[in-house]
């Protein structure tokens, strides 16, 4: 039993010993930091599910930048807990980058290659000098590189494009040439930037008065494939290009996958810059169900298409009755882009009122908004344990202030089954959520105390405009003293 134990010690060694991810303690950690060039690591928990897909990805992009010099590191926080909460450390993976013992925040994906290329900029200045000798090499250092042709005494295109770079080094691999082998291999008259990538045409030029905005302009619209698949790897990339996002929704397993996307990408062309196209696996219904079901697109039938404004908070779905196919996809774009199709607003009916607390609908929600009352509203969701242990509080409040109707509304809200109108303003990332708009206000405040009834009662006298305290008729407070003169005559 012992040589055994012996033996898988021995071999655990010789595993760690063969990773070229540093496993770092408090006493290792301070001098592995310390260095001129970045290094990543990593705090992770042994028992983390997300640390664990990780893991061969990480342990790959060590091996891969171990010849750039770029060290990669782990730590144990189930270990080594005082030095991941100096850290600041509450979740698992979390990545940082650390130049000379300075951290900061990994932003990149967390697979090989996009760790590679991450770090590979990090370990860059903003700005490449390029010549003819590295040319080649450099256009094709990463899947999106940007260089900036420019004459020796062209200061002013420099300075531009190199602040641009400072901003976006993070984003891209930037590069600058001012010599002039390097410019006729590139086939420019200067000024130009040339935008090199692994994908679609694989080349695009920006020529002319080089500025910050025509830089934004083209790195948004050009560095973005005509119709990749989108995965939780790259969607902030698309979320944060500005641009509405169409949809292909299809199974992976598609025999006809190939032949769609083929079919739409002339629509994706002639609306590029205006609007990104991708295309979702349908298979990892995990993953992207409650997506299409986020979109209004609710039979699991596919292919399916929608269109989501991100900025805006709208969505655009395609009727699921017709195909998806170039005619079809490309008048419902034209629809969109002219302004000629609605924003699709799930909603339930609205019901009966018949509970202490107004039920509010998507439908309703703008008319309930523009009454002149204050407003409190709980935004739910049924199967949430938080939510369900509110109920009765909430319950009590509406009943409290069921005498002011007329200048205050206690609603509910049940966020899975209607959507939140893009006319308020906001986005309802958890629940329960509690926003409050006073009356003649357009201002949503959010509801940050503790849910108990006192705090409740004791923020919205605080807050509401009208007077909450004072019934909404005389009759209603004569019928107070009917209930409270029969309660004494009983008594007597």
């Amino acid at each position: 039993m012992r040589t055994t134990a012996f033996a898988l010690a021995a071999l655990a060694a010789v595993a760690s010993a063969s990773s070229d991810v540093a496993d770092l303690t408090k006493d290792s950690f301070p001098a592995f930091v310390q260095g001129d060039s970045p290094s990543l690591v990593e705090f992770f928990a042994p028992w983390c599910g997300h640390c664990k897909a990780l893991a061969p990805h990480y342990e790959e992009a060590a091996t891969i930048l171990k010849k750039d010099k770029i060290n990669i590191a782990k730590v144990d926080c189930t270990v080594e807990t005082e030095l991941c909460s100096s850290q600041g450390v509450n979740g698992y993976p979390t990545l940082k980058v650390f130049r000379k013992g300075v951290a900061s925040d990994y932003s990149g994906t967390r697979k090989t290659d996009g760790i590679v290329s991450y770090m590979k900029k990090q370990a860059l200045p903003a700005v490449s000098e390029v010549t003819a000798a590295n040319h080649d090499e450099f256009k094709t250092a990463d899947k999106v590189v940007l260089v900036a042709y420019a004459d020796a005494s062209d200061s002013k295109t420099q300075k531009t494009f190199k602040e641009f770079a400072d901003v976006y080094r993070d984003d891209y691999l930037f590069g600058l040439s001012t010599d002039a082998a390097a410019i006729a291999a590139a086939g420019v008259t200067p000024p130009a930037v040339v935008m090199y990538k692994s994908f679609d045409e694989g080349r695009n030029e920006l020529e002319g008065d080089i500025t910050d905005d025509s830089l934004f302009l083209f790195a948004k619209e050009h560095s973005v494939p005509l119709l990749d698949e989108i995965s939780p790897d790259n969607f902030a990339t698309y979320a944060e290009a500005g641009l509405p996002l169409a949809y292909i929704f299809i199974p992976s397993t598609d025999a006809k996958r190939d032949e769609v996307v083929k079919a739409v990408e002339p629509v994706a062309r002639e609306h590029k810059g205006k609007i990104n196209f991708v295309w979702i696996d349908a298979n990892k219904i995990s993953q992207f169900a409650d997506h299409a079901k986020s979109l209004n697109l609710q039979e699991p039938t596919w292919p399916a298409f929608a269109i989501q404004n991100i900025q805006e908070m709208t969505k655009y779905p395609l009727d699921q009755s017709k195909p998806v196919d170039h005619d079809t996809v490309a008048a419902f774009v034209k629809d969109f882009v002219a302004g000629n199709i609605k924003a699709s607003i799930k909603s339930q009916k609205a019901p009966a009122q018949d509970e202490p607390v107004f039920v509010l609908v998507a439908d309703e929600f703008d008319d309930v908004v523009a009454e002149d009352k204050d407003l409190l509203v709980e935004f739910y969701a049924p199967w949430c344990g938080h939510c369900k242990k509110l109920k009765p509080t909430w319950d009590t409040l509406g009943e409290r202030y069921a005498n002011v109707k007329s200048k205050l509304t206690v609603a509910k809200f049940d966020a899975t089954e209607n959507d939140v109108p893009p006319s308020a303003g906001f986005r309802v990332a958890g629940f329960p959520t509690i926003k409050f708009k006073a009356a003649g206000s357009s201002e949503w405040i959010s509801y940050e105390g503790d849910r108990s009834l006192d705090s409740l009662v004791e923020f919205l006298e605080a807050n509401a405009t009208n007077d909450i305290n004072e019934p909404d008729s005389v009759e209603a407070e004569l019928d107070g003293e009917t209930e409270v003169k029969s309660g004494r005559h009983d008594e007597l």
